[in-house]
This record gives structure tokens, sequence and C-alpha cells, in this order.
């Protein structure tokens, strides 16, 4: 980093120190978009620009990728903030701000939309019903991991534990960087980092920040594996994956993919891995639970994702238990065990998948003789996705991803889960044969389009399985589905 943009930064932590809006400056050498332009202030304050940067996103069209580029702006705030949208290459007919569930209805005056935030959000909106060039828009609480104007003097001299990237553009030597034991890597707000920040084999890491990492193609921005004791907040990626490792945290982070295979979160082989608040809109799967797979070995156990974001522009919004052992190690191999995996008061804005086997807002596929097991969806909000099945459990045999099928999927609880849209198509829950089978799966207060769905609901024909109210279609293999 040179000289001028240290001084600039100094001067903007010095100037922020007790602001109630931060808004962060545009690095050199890192790109802008024009195609709306941002503002905010504290209720009756001055107006602070917001920059606005773009990020490519994936739509499939008729089977086949389109990168497309929409927009992304980002700033830190408490109290109560008044947010200015404007559309700079379109007359606004309609507008709409997501997640639908934050009930935030804009102001349009012109190509004007404006919107009062009370606490932070991260959102998308969005112009004439236009998904592909709208504005992710990351409103942040204030940031309390930054480090101070002596640390970031001393970043990167002997005896100092940390690494920062100041505003601006940086490109990794190699385009990886492997992060030691004890550090703390700062990406400062209008930072963009090319190349890959690895922590391999190492504890006690932190990623931290408000800016991007990401690979000059398709990749992980950071990886984690075989580590212990990691934490990674507010910063912006690719994709983040953990594998065989333990005591993760994942807070406020930003998962945005293009390219085919993109997923965003996904969990190979570990335990106590905990996401809060965080947004992924991927080019394949958003959350994944995976047992053996990469090179890492083992099931997973305490897996929690909570107050978080799904929008998958293909596959699955949530997805578990397709890889283990069987593929990796042999199909002899001890079968490995996923349990104790949580998703809590998680809104899913999308899901796109024409392929039937790889459809399910809600994905359990047990392949590789894998035991899935405990899993709960507690508080979940479904919007209108446009192709795909809300709910999706099999134990199956993917030829192209498996060695076997899984082993039995039991225990899992869907607690408050409501959807409301048109375009669902029928749900599955399906076992394998009398030895690999889906039991004691439990809807407790599953509500579509408004409708209660409920073994003793109003309406229902007695001849009916309460499955058919839900368009959910239970098949042989299948044990002590209940509705309540």
């Amino acid at each position: 980093m040179n000289i001028r943009n240290i001084v600039a930064s100094l001067l903007f932590i010095a100037s922020v120190a007790n602001a109630e809006v931060v808004t962060y400056p545009t690095g050199e050498g890192v790109q802008t978009l024009d195609d709306f332009t941002v503002k905010v202030r504290q209720t009756g304050g001055e107006w602070q620009p917001v920059a606005v940067y773009p990020v490519k996103v994936d739509e499939v069209r008729d089977t086949k990728h389109h990168v497309e580029t929409a927009s992304m702006a980002y700033f830190d705030f408490d109290g109560t903030v008044e947010v200015e949208v404007t559309a700079n290459k379109t007359d606004v007919t309609e507008a709409r701000v997501r997640p639908l569930s934050y009930s935030i209805e804009p102001a349009v005056s012109g190509n004007t939309l404006t919107f009062t935030l009370d606490r932070p959000r991260n959102l998308s909106i969005e112009v004439n019903g236009d998904i592909f060039h709208n504005l992710h828009l990351f409103a942040n609480p204030i940031d309390t991991h930054r480090p101070t104007a002596k640390e970031i003097k001393r970043a990167g001299k002997k005896g100092s534990k940390l690494i920062y990237f100041g505003p601006g553009l940086h490109e990794i030597p190699g385009e990886f960087m492997n992060i030691p034991s004890g550090m703390t890597v700062y990406i400062d707000g209008g930072a963009r980092v090319v190349g890959q920040l690895v922590a391999d084999s190492v504890r006690d890491v932190r990623f931290y920040g408000r800016g991007e990492v990401h690979p000059k193609g398709r990749g992980e921005g950071v990886y984690i594996k075989r580590s212990k004791c990691i934490d990674a907040d507010g910063i912006i990626v690719t994709q983040i994956p953990v594998g065989g490792s333990d005591s993760i945290n994942i807070n406020n982070v930003k998962s945005i993919s293009y390219y085919g295979w993109g997923d965003g979160m996904n969990v190979f082989s570990s335990n106590n891995v905990h996401y809060n608040n965080v947004f992924c809109r991927n080019s394949d799967d958003c959350s994944t639970v995976y047992a053996t797979r990469k090179g890492f070995k083992g099931g997973c156990r305490n897996i929690v994702m909570e107050n978080s974001t799904l929008w998958a522009d293909v596959a699955h919004p949530i997805m578990i238990g397709l890889h283990g052992s069987a593929t990796e190690i042999g199909i002899d191999a001890p079968a490995d065990t996923i349990y104790d995996i949580v998703y809590r008061n998680i809104d899913i804005l999308d899901h796109k998948e024409k392929q039937i086997d790889y459809q399910g807002c809600f994905g359990i596929s047990c392949g590789d003789n894998n035991v899935v097991r405990d899993i709960t969806f507690d508080n979940i909000r479904v919007e209108d996705f446009r192709q795909g099945q809300l709910v999706n459990i099999r134990i199956f045999f993917n030829k192209k991803y498996c060695a076997a099928p899984g082993t039995c999927v039991k225990n899992v609880l869907f607690k408050d889960i409501t959807y409301n849209g048109g375009n669902a198509e029928m749900s599955i829950i399906a076992g394998y044969n009398e030895d690999r089978k889906v039991s004691d799966i439990t809807f407790d207060n599953l509500v579509i389009n408004g409708m209660k769905i409920a073994d003793n609901m109003p309406g229902k024909p007695a001849w009916y399985k309460t499955g058919d109210m839900a368009r959910i279609f239970i098949g042989e293999h299948v044990e002590n589905v209940t509705f309540k």
C-alpha cells in the first residue's frame, strides 16, 4: 500500500471515530458503477455519498449461464438513518426492497427511492422487477474491529500481528496468501483484494473489515482448512468454504458468485461452525453441510446459521448430506454422520433450478452411506422463487457424485416455515429401500400462501394425505411424517 493511501485512511479513521454514519472512500484503481447513486444520512443531517461498485451475478437462461453486472454498496451506522437511492439509467415504474419480511416500503419520487433503517440490514433494491441489475446494499453495524492508527502504521513490520489492506486495488503475488496463526487480516472499506486468503492448519486467525476479496476468476476469496478458532466479520467474498475445521465464527460476511459451481458457504467435515447475519447470492448452493470431501475426512456436528439471507441463482439455498466417505475413501468406509444442524431466522429470496435432482429450498440429499439426523429449520421465510421445490428430502444414489446411497435421514424439524408464491413444483420426501429410510419428519406451523398445513386442518378430506394439501409427495420407505 502506498503512503498516500495510508495517510488518507488515517485521516478517515480520525474523522469517523465518533460518527454515527460511516462511509468509505473508493480506493485508487477500484472500479465503480453508475447504475445507481446512493446517499445516506442520520435523520435530518447532511447527506453523505456512498460508493457503488459492480458485482457479477449469474442468470441461467435456456440452461446456459449468463454473467450479468449488478451493483453493490455499503456503509456503517447506528441509530436511525435515511437512505436515498436514485436509478440513473431507467425510469422507475415500480420498486421493492427485499427481504420482504422487513416490510421496508420505499417512497418513490421520479427515479429516486427513499426509506429509513433503524438497524443493520443486508438488502436488495430492485427497480422494475430487475433482479440481475439490482443494488445489493449492505447497511452494516459500526465496525468494532477496526485497527488503531498506530496498529495500521506498524502493519507488516516485525512483531505486528496485523496484515492491512487499505482502500485501493491489491493483487496478491502468486494469487494466494497463507495466513499464519495469531494474525488479523483487515480489509478496509474501499479495498479490493484480488487473490485468495488461506487459513490452513492454523488457529486464532481473524478476517475483518468491509472490503472485498476475490480471485481473478472463479474460486474462494477466503478458504479455511484444517484450522481452529477462526473468525470472519464484515468482509465481501466470492466463496468462503470451511473444511476439516473446528470453532469457526462467520458474521456479517457477504458471498456473491457468478460462475458455474460457485457454492457460497460450504462446510466439509467440520464441527462447531456458526454463521450469523450472512448474505449469500450464489451461482450454486448457498449453504451446504457435507461429510468427507476434498480431502477433509469425517462428519459434521453443531453447524448453525441464523439471522441470514440466502439467494440461489442456481441450485439450492440449503443443501445437506450429499458427499461422504464412500466416494472419498471407499464403499466399505465407516459411515459419516451429519447431525445437530440448525438454520434459524432465515429469508430465502430465490431458488432457480430446472434439474429435479438438485431442486429444493430445503435440500437433504443423503448419499455415500451418510447418516443425517437431528436437523432443525426454524422461522424461515421463503419468497416466491423462480423454479424448484420447497422441500426435497431423499436418500438416493446419485452416480455423478456418490459411490453409494445414504444410510438414513431422521429427526428433521420444520418449525414456523412460510412460503408465499406460485412457482413451487411438487416437493418430495422419499427413502431408498427398507434398510435406508427417511423417518421422523415434523412440520410444526407450515404456512403456504396463508394456509396452515396440519393433520387436523379444516377442509382436508379424510382420504387425503396432509402432504397433498402442501403439494408434498411422501414416497415409499418414509415413516412418521407429521404436520402440527
